[in-house]
């Protein structure tokens, strides 16, 4: 019986002991790891996105688009595709990102009521995306290389990190911190602040759920805290690793977007 004991005791100290030695401590990777994991799940993916975008007083509008995207080298260059179907104003809204790591993204943005074709500059890259509180460079993430990492804090559940803008005058924020969970990598809380130090923007996970082995957000929610504005986005429909080609991400798509893969699957979830 002491010998299994003895045994139970070992056991229970080294797997304490390889927890804690799984802690990182080098900002650069756990920002690498959390962008993986937050952009880079599954060869390519698809999702039917609602949005609820309330201001101060209540009053609510609905986005529904749905997003493809495609990963052109692995933790490099991607494709994104956003078609919107509903309501009936933005309906046949379609935004393109070709995402450049290390240079600026291409953006654009068709307007069917003006047949129009719009280049996003990188300048409004930071800007609101259909008039929600989400911004443009929401839909591909911001390229880590643009920000200096501090590791703050580890706690049991969270990487706790500081960001800082290399080059400031491209960003209206002075810094921002995340909190990104240790078990899935995905940033859990992000928030950013103005010249004084004040949090002026918040984006918090809702719900987490494992997709196709890929811990995958959900629910999410952006907060104007000066405001007091929100936009929540609610994530349906989710597949990655689907075959979607490379053409499907051209200007061609902008006009007529890719029925075949903007349909919903077979199976709900």
């Amino acid at each position: 019986m002491k010998t299994v004991f003895t045994a139970i005791v070992l056991i229970a100290a080294l797997a304490a002991g390889s927890s804690q030695a799984a802690d990182l401590s080098d900002a650069d990777e756990i920002v690498s790891r959390a962008n993986s994991a937050s952009y880079y799940a599954g060869s390519d993916g698809r999702s039917e996105v609602r949005m609820i975008i309330r201001d101060a007083q209540g009053r609510e509008q609905r986005r529904q688009f749905t997003v493809l995207r495609r990963t052109v080298e692995e933790a490099g260059d991607q494709d994104f595709l956003v078609v919107f179907s509903q309501p009936s104003d933005v309906r046949g809204t379609v935004f393109l990102v070709k995402k450049h790591v290390g240079l600026d993204d291409d953006r654009w943005l068709y307007l069917p009521g003006l047949d129009l074709v719009k280049r996003i500059s990188a300048g409004d890259k930071r800007t609101s995306f259909v008039g929600a509180h989400y911004f443009y460079e929401d839909v591909s993430g911001r390229d880590p290389g643009e920000d200096t990492h501090v590791l703050d804090e580890t706690t049991d559940e969270s990487y706790v990190l500081t960001h800082t803008p290399k080059d400031s005058s491209q960003v209206e924020f002075s810094h921002y911190q995340t909190w990104i969970d240790k078990s899935t990598f995905l940033p859990t809380r992000i928030e950013y602040a103005n010249s004084s130090g004040n949090v002026y923007r918040r984006v918090e996970v809702l719900e987490v759920e494992e997709i196709d082995g890929h811990p995958t957000v959900t629910k999410s929610r952006v907060v104007d805290v000066d405001s007091s504005g929100q936009t929540d986005m609610q994530f349906r429909y989710i597949a990655y690793d689907i075959g979607i080609p490379a053409e499907v991400f051209t200007e061609r798509s902008l006009r007529r977007p890719p029925g075949e893969w903007l349909k919903r699957p077979a199976t709900d979830q």
